[in-house]
């Protein structure tokens, strides 16, 4: 049997992060320049059934058996074996490489589910549609997640923007004019499970006052959406910092996010916010009538580890 190799992209949420878990809107894109890659060779020299697993990013490399039966990728591959109907798999040999850096909001976790769940079912000759895939990298984001909004998944399975309510049918849309993101990366891991499961808590104790946070990034993911599909890019810098206001209220910003925010800002971005779980982990700048080079570089001497630029529509 050949290799086979699977590649899936990064994500961002632009609009709508955490209200997504309580059913709000949320708008994701997917962020190409950085991606997770699993490659599946034979298991020549294995013994038989053996499933090799190796994943230098996270010092991993370990028979399948011997990892716990929680673990992320374990999960992944269990369950594409089941979704194929095999029981009996034939020795195989699984690399997972990803330049997505861990706990930092880019989806790192689903983008591995997605890329190992396609390697998989295309080694056994049998390559899963999208739905199927998503699915799988769903219940694995419960791992990573807990209560997960699902659109991690979904975004970096499709490969394509995504306008997301969750339990409602995927949606994508038409992007009339292509923008430009700069990524700033605070270095700070922030699994996102933990911030979910605070703002859960914070929620509990204040439901009017949360609901009423969540109900404005819902709207913001609304208007941003029309913003987009009629090509009037410029008004979601605004929108951004608007959301952004709206996170620190909810206590998922940190000293480092709103540096690396202002400093986006100072450096001529039309508008910044934080992306994803918060508390560490990345934020995001609308670079329009500015080289993205020179947000980068603010980003940079502001504290960020490292930034990714990224267009958007292209």
């Amino acid at each position: 049997m050949p290799n086979f190799t699977a590649t899936a992209p990064g994500k961002v949420i632009l609009f709508g992060d955490h209200a997504v878990v309580y059913g709000h809107p949320a708008i994701a894109v997917p962020v190409t320049q950085v991606q997770a890659r699993a490659t599946i060779a034979p298991g020549i020299g294995l013994p038989d059934g053996e499933i090799q697993i190796t994943a230098p990013e996270i010092a991993l490399e370990s028979p399948l058996r011997d990892l716990p039966l929680d673990h992320a990728i374990k999960q992944a591959i269990e369950l594409t074996l089941a979704a194929l109907g095999i029981e009996h798999p034939t020795a195989f040999k699984l690399k997972i490489t990803s330049s997505i850096p861990l706990a930092a909001g880019l989806g790192s976790g689903a983008a591995v589910s997605v890329a190992a769940a396609r390697a998989v079912s295309a080694f056994f000759g049998h390559p899963l549609e999208d739905e199927q895939v998503n699915a799988i990298a769903f219940e694995v984001e419960k791992i990573h997640h807990g209560t997960p909004s699902g659109i991690d998944n979904t975004v970096i399975t499709y490969a394509q923007p995504v306008y997301f309510i969750k339990g409602q049918p995927l949606e994508t849309f038409d992007i009339r004019s292509p923008f430009t993101l700069v990524i700033g990366d605070t270095g700070i891991a922030s699994p996102t499970s933990v911030a979910v499961g605070d703002v859960r808590k914070a929620w509990e104790a204040d439901r009017q006052g949360y609901e009423r946070l969540f109900a404005g990034c819902g709207d913001i993911a609304v208007r941003a959406r029309a913003a987009i599909e009629g090509g009037d890019v410029g008004a979601l810098g605004l929108l951004m910092n608007e959301n952004h206001a709206l996170l620190q209220k909810m206590g998922v910003s940190s000293p480092e996010l709103d540096r690396l925010v202002d400093a986006a800002r100072a450096a001529g971005a039309a508008g910044a916010k934080l992306s994803g779980g918060g508390r560490g982990g990345n934020m995001i700048a609308l670079a329009l009538e500015v080289d993205p080079t020179l947000i980068a570089n603010a980003l940079m001497d502001a504290g960020a580890k490292n930034t990714v630029i990224t267009q958007v529509g292209q």
